[in-house]
């Protein structure tokens, strides 16, 4: 029996929580300097500082969220409950999680769970700060998959983190080809797609249902290691690409 069959990190509603800039690059393989100049959509973006880094680095970056049109005051208060439960969870399951003491082949990003704590709430204050001017400006948009408000192949990449496959249990294999085909809309290069694993640490069981449907939608997949794990078992990305002809 696996290690982690009796765990799982427990995901009741979807949660308003965040990462930085750093961590994305991490988890997503991403080139910042290569991005200067491009568009790049952040889709369930919640607090993540994200878009608001990303601009400094000369990225065209935009985020789409549900909760954005709230005001900050109510974002706030999402993030100080949303945060609470979130980081009790992970003191309560360390098991899940893995950091730099002790972990080997260099995929952590933090050493503690203090510091994985200290640094979401670092992204979550970053993305405050910058919301009520980005929300005028048009960086944070309000929508919700699988439908977002994004004409097609608007963005040179599109970003989704900690959406699919970590919320199974709430939304079925019909609603991820839904949001994978809408991604893939959005795109006019890649979709990349971040963890491939549930809330247990293990591979999504609906996989390779998934990708066969999207390829007979001509949007190949691919599943790319990436040099990152921090919750168990989320050291891969799914990356989208439609065909050629679906890109004209």
């Amino acid at each position: 029996m696996n290690t982690f069959d009796f765990y799982e990190f427990e995901h009741p509603t979807i949660s308003f929580f965040g990462r930085s800039f750093a961590e994305y690059t991490r988890f997503f393989d991403l080139n910042p300097a290569a991005l200067r100049g491009r568009k790049v959509l952040d889709v369930a973006a919640g607090p993540a500082s994200f878009t608001a880094e990303a601009v400094r680095h000369g990225i065209d970056a935009l985020a789409v969220d549900p909760l954005y049109g709230c005001t900050s005051g109510a974002l706030e208060a999402h993030v100080q409950l949303d945060y609470r439960r979130i980081v009790a969870q992970l003191r309560a399951k360390p098991q899940l999680f893995q950091t730099a003491a002790g972990e080997a082949v260099g995929r952590s990003v933090f050493a503690s769970l203090d510091e994985a704590e200290q640094d979401r709430r670092t992204a979550a204050a970053g993305f405050l700060a910058d919301y009520e001017n980005g929300f005028l400006y048009g960086r944070y948009v309000g929508g919700v998959l699988p439908r977002l408000p994004c004409p097609d192949r608007a963005f040179d990449m599109v970003l989704c983190a900690h959406l699919l496959f970590i919320h199974a249990r709430h939304f079925d294999l019909v609603w991820h080809v839904d949001a994978c085909r809408e991604l893939a809309r959005v795109a006019s290069g890649e979709v990349r797609i971040h963890p491939v694993c549930g809330p247990d640490g293990q591979s999504y069981p609906g996989l390779d249902s998934l990708r066969g449907q999207l390829q007979e939608h001509g949007i190949m997949s691919e599943v790319v290691s990436v040099n990152y794990e921090f919750f168990v078992g989320s050291s891969s990305m799914l990356v989208l690409r439609p065909a050629a002809e679906q890109r004209l």
